[in-house]
Order: C-alpha cells, then sequence, then structure tokens
C-alpha cells in the first residue's frame, strides 16, 4: 500500500495546486463591470482590507445574516484551521516551536470540527429552505469533511497508529524517497478520504475559500461619486 499512497499523494497534490492556481488565475481575470459593494461599504483600499480581514477571519457577513449557521461555520473553519496546524508536524523536522505549542489546541480541535460539520450538516436536513436547495453534492461534500474528521479522532483516540512512521512517510514523498507506510486500515480510509477530498476541492463548492477575496460585494470601495468604475474590456472599447 506505501507505493499506492504515495502515487496517490503526488496526483492529488498536483491537482490541488494546478486546480487551484487555474481557478485563482479564472477568478482574477474575471472583469467586475459594475462597482456593487454591500453597503455600507468602506470608502477606501486600508477600509476594504480590514473589511475583508473581518470577514475571513470572524466572518462578519453571516454573523449579521444568522447567528446558528455563523455559529456552526466558523466553528468548524476555525478548529480545521487549528487542526492544519497541528498536522505540520507531519511535514516539518524539527517541528516548529509554534506549531508543538499549539499542538494541545490542534489535538481537541478535531471534536469542534466534527460538531461544527454535523451542525452545518444538520440544518440541510431540519431547515425546510435550505433542505430544499440543498443538493446531493452539499451532502457528499459534508460527508467526505466529516468522515475525515471522524476517522483522523479515531486514529488518535480509538485505533493508534505509528505517527513517526507517517512522519517519515511523508517527509520522504517530500523529498522524493519513498518510505513504508505503516499497515493500519483507520490510516488508509483516513488518507484515502483526505486525498479524495484535495482532488476535488478545485471543482467542488469549498473553493470558497480563495474565492471570497475576489468578491466584488467585498472587494470594492464604495466611491462611484470620487472614482468612475471603469473595467478593463469597458476601457478598451472607449479607446477605440
Amino acid at each position: 500500500m506505501t507505493m499506492f499512497f504515495a502515487i496517490l499523494f503526488y496526483l492529488a497534490f498536483a491537482i490541488f495546486i494546478a486546480g487551484v492556481a487555474y481557478k485563482i488565475y479564472d477568478y482574477a481575470r474575471t472583469p467586475a463591470p459594475l462597482s456593487i459593494p454591500t453597503t455600507p461599504a468602506p470608502i477606501t483600499k486600508g477600509g476594504v482590507a480590514f473589511r475583508m480581514f473581518r470577514e475571513v477571519l470572524f466572518f462578519e457577513s453571516l454573523f449579521k445574516g444568522n447567528l446558528w449557521i455563523w455559529l456552526f461555520g466558523w466553528l468548524f473553519h476555525m478548529a480545521l484551521f487549528l487542526v492544519l496546524i497541528r498536522h505540520l508536524r507531519y511535514f516539518t523536522e524539527p517541528v516548529w516551536g509554534w506549531v508543538a505549542f499549539l499542538q494541545p489546541f490542534g489535538m481537541y480541535a478535531g471534536f469542534a470540527m466534527a460538531a461544527g460539520l454535523a451542525g452545518l450538516w444538520g440544518r440541510r436536513f431540519l431547515v425546510e429552505r435550505i433542505r430544499y436547495i440543498s443538493t446531493p453534492s452539499d451532502h457528499l461534500m459534508l460527508a467526505l469533511l466529516l468522515l475525515i474528521a471522524l476517522s483522523g479522532l479515531g486514529i488518535k483516540f480509538l485505533m493508534h497508529t505509528d505517527i513517526i512512521a507517517v512522519k517519515v512517510f511523508f517527509l520522504g514523498l517530500m523529498m522524493f524517497d519513498i518510505q513504508p507506510l505503516p499497515s493500519h486500515i483507520g490510516l488508509y480510509v483516513h488518507l484515502l478520504l483526505v486525498a479524495l477530498l484535495m482532488i476535488i476541492f478545485p471543482f467542488s463548492k469549498l473553493l470558497h475559500a480563495p474565492g471570497v477575496f475576489f468578491s466584488p460585494t467585498r472587494n470594492q470601495t464604495d466611491n462611484p461619486r470620487e472614482v468612475r468604475h471603469l473595467a478593463p474590456w469597458a476601457a478598451q472599447i472607449e479607446k477605440n
């Protein structure tokens, strides 16, 4: 199974990087023909930067729109952030000091991550208007993320594996020096789910992660009286 997972993660990583890079390029070149910031909006670029900071870190607009969705969504994303930080120990040697410091927080953040996902998935069954607009892909994405969280918690607290060997395996992948992966069914399931997520991430709704930075309702200044908004393609037409 070592060679299978080595090839799988090389493939998943390549698809993930290429797919996300292309999507970001596509977002960046998509014109914004109108000035449409959601008001009240900042009138300076500094204000826009601060607004984006609040949006990315605190989910400000979601907080104003629906407290329950904000609670589960923010809980999931912040817990996921800590979990990802915790997993950096498998890719660094020696482990960075701040990563080592956050290890206990990342360990229990897995429970918060699962709870947040359960809440987000539950609303797609319990809230009628959300249930009506939910698609199979919405359920599959949440199921995949929840299975990743639960399988990771299972490895940590129920089905222990040789994490030193796991780290050696991933450090070896980074150096193109493939090392044996521990034989552990729980680990296989967890890694398979993670690789699947990496492969489908660039083509799914989960890509809102980088997409939020290209949202014209968030990244534009509210200065239509002072500055004329002119899309590049419109400027080209005027020149002709």
